[in-house]
């Protein structure tokens, strides 16, 4: 998979997800949350499963020290957490219209480390399977990124379209993050560890940091476990 077939895919998860979301929210009056919660547990189970069994495991084959491996995951952990604190941080602002605004600058810095993650999957991965894989549940994350932009930006009088239009924006730092990704992943055996490591440490802050606590907070049930669960065992499928 090339470097433009790489940013195609990207844009489509990053641009795409957060536009859908988007669009949902100016869309729909009422959100479903247990729906909401499974399919953010199902989406964590599949990155856990695609990172444990894809991005360490051709982290550590590439030849470095496996510590190096554990600094790269803890950097990529560190950086996430510092642009998930900016984030939450934004939530509360006041004004729903100027929430909607900075939470959407926030976001779009927040979806760079994700967009590394997709190219430093199809530039370490033995097959593209593993970078569409994702892609996939970039783009699934991406849709309550995108509900959470619009939404405010709704109900604070801005016009359907262009909220929706400012949700999909969002997006686009993705497709940066892939090409910043991917390149790394080609320079050599070390570029690739850090990039890959680095976007494992992102994809599991991603994972326990957000998708878990906010599934688990939009049902507290022992269902969304087991969505959890099944998408380990699909990311498993997926990534055999």
């Amino acid at each position: 998979m090339g470097l433009w077939e790489t940013l195609l895919i990207t844009a489509g998860a990053g641009i795409g997800g957060t536009g859908l979301g988007g669009c949902g929210a100016c869309v729909l009056r009422r959100d479903s949350g247990r729906s909401t919660s499974l399919l953010l547990s199902f989406a964590g189970g599949v990155m856990v499963s695609v990172v444990c069994f894809g991005l360490l495991t051709d982290a550590a084959a590439a030849g470095e020290p496996l510590w190096a491996v554990g600094l790269g995951v803890l950097g990529g952990c560190a950086v996430t957490a510092a642009l998930n604190s900016v984030l939450e941080r934004r939530r509360t602002s006041n004004g729903l219209a100027l929430a909607g605004l900075v939470m959407a600058a926030a976001i779009a810095l927040h979806n760079v480390p994700e967009g590394m993650v997709i190219g430093a999957s199809f530039a370490g991965g033995e097959t593209v399977r593993q970078g569409w894989t994702m892609a996939a549940v970039i783009g699934l994350h991406n849709l309550p990124e995108g509900m959470a932009v619009a939404a405010p930006l709704v109900a604070g009088g801005q016009r359907r379209r262009k909220a929706a239009a400012l949700a999909a924006l969002t997006g686009a730092p993705t497709v940066l993050g892939a090409a910043l990704g991917f390149t790394l992943g080609t320079l050599g055996p070390a570029a690739l560890t850090a990039t890959l490591s680095f976007a494992a440490g992102a994809m599991l802050y991603v994972v326990f940091g957000e998708l878990l606590p906010e599934s688990a907070g939009l049902w507290s049930s022992r269902v969304p476990a087991l969505s959890a669960v099944l998408g380990v065992l699909v990311g498993m499928v997926i990534g055999d």
